[in-house]
Order: structure tokens, then sequence, then C-alpha cells
């Protein structure tokens, strides 16, 4: 099978949504109060240089990893950052990291500077004379024990590191402050954590707060000292104040007493100074304390709440943030009013001290786990985004010219979990909603958009929080699966232990299965502890995990378990047969099976075993109902670990995998992997779709992404690969109207803005690999390419241009595009690179010739877009032909007959002809009156001939005057001129180009009076150039001199 060309780089783009995801990283420039930083959880790090209004990620293209822990920027050097990458906010989706990067020019570019062992970073400082003297407060793997943990220091800008704390293999450092009064003193927190598949722990005999005061070459340990806390401890977050000398505050979780406490003598001595609860509470998710910089007295907590006290701490009042469960918050050191806050909405940023905060919805970020879509056109996406709610975002939003927040619309509240539609009505959704929803159990949801309500509908509403699996009827995972069949839209099937149906929406239900999972009572623990559980309902483990029907035959169904088994269903249910295979470990993860859409016994398998600190990717298949197995990870790095697995609907043996930094494809069955990357950037992909021939990739940090037009894919082969030159058949294009008001705005240099009159969105223009200028959307997703994608595949880079031709069904030439010649000055051309290349036709005519020059009442002459109907494409290299037919598909939405529209283009085809055939005249006009005015200053001695020049150049002005009036240079001058008759010509193009209608009663006639008028001024313009020019040359002939040359 062939191998992707080097050259092939898939493009992608993001849909949105731009709502944030978890952010527990942030900081400050300290000497420019419009930049500031935020490290999304696996999304990569940020910045804004405009306070907040927009945000650019700086980390793509550098970092291989998109989970971020800790940012620290050099108050002596702000080109100075220190990132430290895998987050610490040890949720069940955590994210790993690869160690620190640097960067010593404000973010531009990055290198890792080593301890990429660490996997999670907690905090980092730096010194504040000193940008090469750096700490880091290391947590460690999160799912097991490793040596790289503890207070990490660097005395030469990362080139080395020394470890200067470490208590053990199993505890790791989770903060770490620096006192900026006296740098030599640094307070740190270690923390004995870990997570698995069904449980997580915070706190053990490891944890415990130590100081250093002399820069980290020797520790004291405080834990049960002096008023400090003993015993058994989890988290603790620690803040040292800036303000005020020796003060010192802890926040800190314990089985004794917990709270938080403070200390005026670096450490000497503690006091209990609040006992609330609500500040600590979920500590292992939260235990975040900044002290201010100006006033010693003052001091935040984030927690699910943000907290901030002006009494040392004794008491406490919340202050509101545009997102709850918030983790980090970076002070000013000069002005206290300037703060930026992460929280699992994103980042926000205030500069009056947290009155007000700037918005979470220019961040794309969100965190998706399960994604979907329907039948709509365009179709839309959905999926659950952590910590927010769940959305329909559309592919393509194409009254808007681009996709703002605006176009998506909430369909049910699930934060987790599957999504499903009905494929026979996108108006029914199936929510997994635990841990966002009222509804007891598995919190599942029915949303109607038609009524905009919903309904919960779970089989059994008994509360999952804080209980035991074994003291539950059903246990849900927090991403159980959720399955609408395709074949029989009245069988709704979900997972616990059991799978479950409904046929009638959720009213009632039925077990069809038996427990299908290992169900170890050694698996079954209230999760948390030693000291707090954690109720949050996601940790409930041996339940069914993935579930799928094959696409070829109603009810053989699959059900593969979180504790690594595989069951079959050739009966819709009622009896099911153990297909578990030894070839993949014990206790695997099955999180997505996949049946073949060719082979009804063919399926495939994706599966992970990160929390049990194993990263390899794993992938399956089998073609034989599951009695036999094969892996099939070929080419997918052993630390990638896999997520979904799916097979494209149109080729056989063409899959698709997602893994925990990218997208990959196999051309031949899994056998192979290669990366599909392109454009994406580095993140989690947890789902994948094919939809038509798109694949669409739902990220955990990056929101949804799609790949627009699988056609080389599909088609690529050894012998495109052999041949000098292949052009793909183009996939059918729809016919989609342009939004009226779609190219308003752009052409200056940095941010523009483009009002859609309901919704304003920011962007940057970029120019594209074919010459032409694209928008870069700062806050809202990207539409899909207007027009054909027209792929081609060359050998090499060819040595003359080559051309492509569209023609229509009567071999009438459409449009004609060139790659770059000897003669290209500027403007689109064609991609001519070895390898694939991409061309898009935005589907118009070619353009009429316009007016040379700048003059400002000049009118294009713009070729409408082409009737739906059969085309022709048409690729020359090197004196080969290649032809492909190209078919224009009516959009759904237009009810307009054919003759209609075949009338509107032919109007708008005569409209661009004469338009073309006016400028042509009149750019010799304009020639020729140059070169009179020119003679007529030269021939300042020769009275008789200079007069000739003026009066013949006059003339020619003046029989211009009713067409355009000439050399107007401002805005001001058009306005003042008024409207001549190629512009009135011009304006009847928007009338008629505006939607997809005939004609109107009046278009032709006007049209016919226009046309009239605009001949007899040619006629007039010809006269003088035919019969008076000639004349005039005859003079200059007889007295010796040139001629005027049109």
């Amino acid at each position: 099978m062939p191998e992707l060309p080097v050259s092939f780089k898939p493009q992608w783009r993001c849909i949105g949504p731009f709502r944030g995801g978890r952010v527990g990283a942030v900081a400050g420039d300290a000497s420019d109060a419009n930049v500031f930083y935020f490290g999304a959880c696996a999304g990569g790090v940020w910045k804004t240089t405009d306070a907040g209004v927009y945000w650019a990620n700086v980390s793509d293209g550098f970092f291989t990893t998109a989970s971020i822990g800790a940012i620290a920027v050099a108050e002596s050097d702000p080109n100075v950052i220190y990132v430290g990458s895998g987050e610490s906010t040890t949720r069940s989706n955590i994210s790993p990291g690869d160690g620190v990067y640097k960067s010593t020019d404000a973010g531009r570019t990055w290198q890792n500077v080593g301890l990429r062992d660490s996997r999670h970073i907690g905090k980092i400082a730096i010194h504040p004379q000193n940008p090469d003297l750096v700490y880091v407060a290391a947590l460690g793997h999160a799912h097991g024990p490793n040596e790289e943990r503890g207070v990490f220091r660097s005395k030469d800008g990362g080139q080395s590191w020394e470890q200067v704390l470490y208590k053990s293999d199993r505890a790791g450092a989770i903060d770490l402050k620096l006192d900026p009064n006296n740098p030599r003193i640094l307070f740190a927190a270690i923390w004995q954590m870990e997570r698995s598949f069904y449980d997580m722990s915070s706190g053990g005999p490891d944890t415990g707060l130590y100081c250093s005061f002399d820069g980290g070459d020797s520790w004291q340990e405080l834990t049960g000292q002096n008023g400090f806390p003993g015993g058994l401890l989890g988290k603790i977050g620690v803040a040292i104040s800036p303000a005020q000398r020796g003060r010192v505050w802890a926040l800190v979780e314990s089985a004794e007493a917990p709270g938080l406490y403070r200390s005026d003598d670096y450490g000497a001595h503690w006091q209990l100074v609040s006992e609330d609860g609500e500040l600590n509470a979920r500590a292992w998710y939260y235990s975040h304390i900044t002290a201010d910089t100006q006033n010693g007295d003052t001091v935040y907590i984030n927690c699910f709440n943000f907290w901030k006290s002006i009494d040392g701490g004794q008491t406490f009042s919340q202050i509101a943030t545009p997102h709850g469960d918030n983790h980090d918050l970076w002070v000013d050191p000069n002005n206290n009013q300037r703060l930026i806050q992460g929280n699992d909405g994103g980042a926000c940023i205030s500069l009056n001290g947290g009155a007000t905060w700037s918005t979470v919805f220019n961040q794309p970020t969100a965190q998706f786990y399960r994604i979907t879509t329907d039948n709509q056109t365009p179709y839309h996406v959905y999926g659950t985004q952590q910590d927010s709610s769940s959305l329909a975002v559309p592919s393509n939003a194409y009254d808007r010219g681009a996709i703002p927040w605006a176009a998506c619309y909430q369909a049910g509240t699930g934060e987790s979990g599957h999504i499903a539609v009905r494929p026979d009505d996108h108006n029914i959704v199936y929510v997994g909603a635990i841990g966002s929803s009222p509804g007891g159990g598995n919190s599942l949801q029915r949303y109607d958009h038609r009524r905009k309500q919903i309904r919960l509908i779970a089989p059994w509403p008994e509360s999952m929080r804080g209980a035991l699996p074994s003291e539950r009827r059903y246990r849900w995972n927090w991403t159980y699966p959720i399955l609408v069949s395709e074949h029989n839209p009245d069988n709704l099937y979900i997972g616990c232990q059991h799978v479950l149906r409904s046929q009638d929406e959720g009213q009632s239900w039925q077990e069809i299965s038996p427990d299908l999972t290992r169900a170890d009572p050694s698996t079954f623990v209230a999760s948390g502890g030693p000291i707090n559980k954690e109720g949050g309902a996601a940790e409930m483990y041996a339940t069914v995990l993935a579930l799928a029907e094959s696409p070829l035959r109603e009810g053989l169904l699959w059900a593969g378990s979180d504790d690594g088994l595989l069951h079959l269903s050739q009966d819709g249910g009622a009896s099911w047969q153990n297909v578990t295979s030894d070839v993949w470990p014990e206790f695997l993860q099955i999180s997505t099976v996949e049946p073949s859409p060719f082979a009804a016994g063919t399926v495939y398998l994706a599966g992970t075993r990160n929390k049990a600190n194993d990263f390899q990717p794993y992938l399956f298949k089998s073609t034989d109902f599951g009695q036999s197995w094969q892996q099939i990870t070929a080419g997918i790095p052993d630390h990638d670990f896999t997520r979904v697995i799916r097979a494209d609907p149109v080729r056989e043996g063409l899959l698709y995998a997602g893994t925990e930094s990218t997208v990959y494809v196999s051309l031949d069955d899994g056998a192979s992997w290669q990366v599909l990357a392109g454009n994406l950037p580095i993140v989690p992909v947890y789902d994948l779709r094919v939809k038509g021939d798109d694949l669409i990739a739902g990220t955990h940090g990056r929101s949804f992404w799609i790949l627009d037009d699988l056609t080389p894919l599909r088609q690529l082969d050894e012998a495109v690969l052999a041949a000098p030159a292949a052009l793909f058949a183009p996939r059918p294009t729809l016919r989609v109207r342009p939004w009226l008001t779609e190219d308003w705005g752009g052409g200056a240099a940095g941010k523009n803005y483009y009002a859609i009159f309901a919704d304003f969105v920011g962007f940057v223009e970029e120019e594209t690999p074919q010459g032409t200028k694209r928008r870069v959307f700062l806050d809202a997703g990207e539409n899909a390419p207007a027009g054909a994608l027209i792929h081609y595949h060359l050998a090499q880079a060819p040595a003359k241009p080559i051309t492509l031709t569209i023609v229509d069904s009567e071999g009438n030439e459409v449009n004609q595009f060139s790659s770059k010649g000897p003669d290209w000055e500027s403007g689109e051309f064609l991609p001519a690179a070895a390898g694939l290349n991409r061309f898009v036709w935005n589907l118009r005519y070619a353009d009429g010739e316009t007016i040379d020059g700048k003059d400002l009442s000049a009118v294009g002459a713009p070729g409408p877009v082409a009737a739906p109907g059969t085309y022709e494409v048409r690729l020359t290299v090197g004196g080969q032909t290649l032809t492909q037919p190209l078919t224009i598909v009516l959009d759904g939405r237009v009810e307009t007959p054919a003759a209609d529209l075949e009338a509107q283009v032919a109007l708008l085809l005569a409209i661009r002809d004469k338009l073309g055939e006016a400028h042509a005249l009149l750019n010799d006009v304009h020639a020729v009156r140059a070169q009179l005015v020119a003679w007529a200053k030269r021939l300042a001695d020769r009275p008789e001939l200079a007069d000739a020049a003026a009066k013949l150049a006059q003339k020619l002005r003046d029989a211009e005057d009713p067409l355009m009036v000439p050399d107007l240079k401002t805005r001001t001058e058009v306005g003042n001129a008024g409207a001549r008759l190629l512009g009135q010509l011009a304006a009847l193009i928007p009338m008629l180009d505006s939607a997809d209608y005939g004609p109107t009663a009046t278009a032709q006639p006007y049209f016919d009076h226009l046309a009239a008028q605009i001949d007899d001024c040619l006629a007039t313009l010809h006269e003088l150039l035919q019969a008076e020019l000639p004349h005039f040359n005859n003079q200059l002939h007889t007295a010796g001199l040139g001629a005027v040359m049109p």
C-alpha cells in the first residue's frame, strides 16, 4: 500500500466552539499591562497582547504535549518564560506532559529543557533578578511511582537540573513559592497522591510542607511542628506575602485539623486562622492560594468559588468569576488591581481587582469526550464539553462568513460522556450528563430542540455520588455509551454494567444483557481518601464503556467494558458471547468498538491503560466475529496511547485513529499507520467521526476540527504516486451562496473586524498557498473553503507552468488558472509543488477585464457563480492533459428552477462582458490620453500641436465622462462625482447575485437600457481613436516627431 507523500499536509479547520476549557496555569508580564499568558489543561500555551480581547496560541509547532501545569515569566527579563507541561489538577481525564519548556523571545519560539519524565508539574518559580535561576515543583507520574519528582533547581537556565528536594517515588512537589524580598527563602509542598482507573488517593505519610533559607541547598520539614498540623495530610497550597516579610499561608487538607494556617515568622510558628470548609472543599482538585503583592493582609483562594480575604485570612468574601472551579491566579507585582485567573471555563483578566473580568468566549480550548453528527445541511457536530454543557456547532455557517458563538446552541447540559442524535430527527438529542444535571443515576437527558426542553430519563434515578459501586443497582461510567440505532431509531441503547434498551425514547427501559464486566470486588471502592472521599461520580468502575451496532446488520451489537471484556450479541441482545482476547492486556480500558462498514464479522477496537501507568497504544482487529484478534499499532509511538479508531465507509481498509497527541491514518487496514496531522495542533483526540467526505476530530483541549474532503486518501494508490501527474476525481460540490456581506472588512495590517450585523468577530489575514487571502478568525470558527476542492499529485515540481481549466458541459471555458511563471507578478495562482496539491475553485467564471491602475471610480467585472450541473476539470502538465468530471450540486434549501438560475448566470455574464468590453477600451483611452497630455507639455514651443493634443485629450475625457469619472483618488471625490453608467451597471451585479433566484422583471430591461447608452459612449470613443487620433499622429509625423500609440 502507498505511503502518504511527505508533502501531504492536511488542512484541518477549527469550527469552535470558542468557549474556554480548563486552565490551571496563568501568568502576566509585569512590564507590559496588555500581555498575559495561560496554559490550558490540554490545549497548549496562549498569549494575549491586548489584555484578553483576543488570544493566540504560542506553543504550536514547538511543544510535543498539550497539557500545561505551570507558567512563569521572569520579572527581570520578560522575554524569558518557563512552562511546566503536564497539568497537576489530577482529574480522571488528566493528560501528561514531557518536561519543562523555555522561551527567550516572549513566546515566539520554545525548546524543551528537560525533566521529561516528571509528567506533571505544579509550579515554577524564577529568581526575581536572575532569569537563569529557576525552581520547578514536579509532581511526577499521576498513575504510578517514578523518581523524577520533587523540587528541581537549575542555575543555568535549564541546561542542567539538580533535584534539591525529594521525599519518595510516590510523592511529588505540588506547590512552590519563592520570597521576592529574599529569594533564598522558598516554601514547597510535597503531596502523596495516585490515581488509577477506579480510584484516586490524596494524602499519605509522605505529604508535608518544607522550607529552605539557602536557595534550596537544604530543606526543613515543618509538618507537625510549632502549630502546623501533623498526622495524615493531603494536598497543601502555600503562599508567601511579598508585602509583609515573614508572612506565609498554607491551605491544608488534613485528617485531624484541616484549614488555612498562617505564619508571620517564615514558618517558625503557625496559627489556624480559618476552618471554613468552603475554602478547601474537594482539596485534591483545588488548594490554590495566592498572596496579594501590595497588601500583607490580602490573600486569595481558588476553590469551587474564588475567595478574597483582607484581614489576613480570618474571613473571606466571594468574588464572582465568569466560571467556577478556580485553579490559578497571578497578581501583578507592581499593580495589585491587575489579575489573571484560570478556572474550568478558561482564563479571564481583571484590571480592577476582580470587579469585572474579560470574556472566556474567545478561547477555542474546549475539552470534548465523545462527538456525533446529524443529517442537517449543513450538518452539525455535537459534543459534551467538560465543565460546561453539550453543544451543537454547525460545520458551516453559510449565512455568517464564520462560525461565531451565536451560531451554536446548547443541546442539553451534559459535560461528560456520549451524545447521540436521532438520525431521522435532529431535534431529538440524548445526552450523558453525569456531574452537570439532576436526575440521579446516569443523569440521562432527552433534549428536544423544538421545545427547547430537557427531559430526564434515567432508568433508575438513584444518586451515584459517594457510593460504593456494589451498593448501587447500576454502575455508570463518567462517559457511559449512548447509541441510537441507524437501522431503527426507536431503539435507544445505553451501557452501565448491563446494556439497557428503550423503545419509547426513555419512557421505559429493559435490561438486555447480564453483567458484561469483570466486576472484580477489589475495584469496588469508594473513590478518594484516605482523608476525603471523591463524590463526583467520575470514578465508577466495572462498566460498559463502548457500545456499537453493525452498520450492516441490525441487532449485531458489541459491548466493551472499562475493565477489559468484550461481548458480542447477534440477536439484538437476547444472548451474548464473551469474545475477550488474551491478545490485549488484562484490564484494558476498551474505549471504542468500531464495526466494519464492509464485513459484518470485522470489527476494530481501541483501548488504553494510561491510568495503569502504561502509555502504549492498543488497537486490535478481528475478521471472524471476535474469535481471533491481532494488534494493529505499527507506526504509532509506544508512548502515544489510543482512545478511538474509525473505519472509512467508502474505501475498505482506510482507518483513522485518535491518540493522546494527534490523528493517524492507515491505508492498509491497520498494518501500518502514518500521522494525519497537517495543521492540527498537538492535542488529545478523544473521538473521530466520518461524515460524508469529512473527518471530524473531537479534541480534549482544542474544540472541534474538521478535515474537509477525504478524496485524496480514498483515491491514493501506487499508480497515482508513480505517475508524473495525477488528478483526483473531485467530490460533488455544494453550490452555496456567499453571504451578502461576507467579504466586508479586512485590508488593515494586524487585527481586522467583521460585522455580521448580528455578530461581531475579529480576524487576521494570511496568504493561502494559491496566492489569495484567507481570514483566520480570532474568536469564531472557520467555514469550509467556499468552492470545489481540486486535488492533484505531481511527481516533481514542473519546469514550466501548469494550467487548470474548468469547462462546462458544452466545452466552453468557464475559468482557467496557471501556476507561477516567469511573468507572474501577483494574484491567484495554481500551486505546483512536488507531491499533493490542493486548489480551491470558488465556482466563479473568470472575471472580465478591469481598469488598470488604482482609480477609485473604477468598478470590477466579476464572473458569476456557475450554475448547478456537470463540468470538467482539465489539468495540463508538461503537455499532458488530465481530465475529471466535476458536479456542482444545488443547495438543498434552494427551490428555484434550473432555468431561472441559468438565466441569472447568463445575465450576469452579459454584464461582466459589457463591463469588460468597456474597460478594455477605456484602458486604451487612458493610455492615449496620458500620452496626449505629455505631448501637450513637451510641445510648448509648438502651440498649434500642443493645442491639438490638449483638445483631443479633453474630447476623450469628455466622451469618457458618462461612463466613469477618471482620475478620482479619494472616496470624497467619488461620492461627489455621482454614479456613471459603468457604476450603475456594476450596481446591478449584487442585486442579481445576492440570492439564488432568476432575474427580476426589471433586471433585463434595465440592463438593456444601460447597455445601449454604454454602446453609444463606446462608439464615440472608438470614433475618436480611429479618426481623430490618426489625424493628430499625421501632424506629429509631418513635424518629424513620434506617434501616440493606443
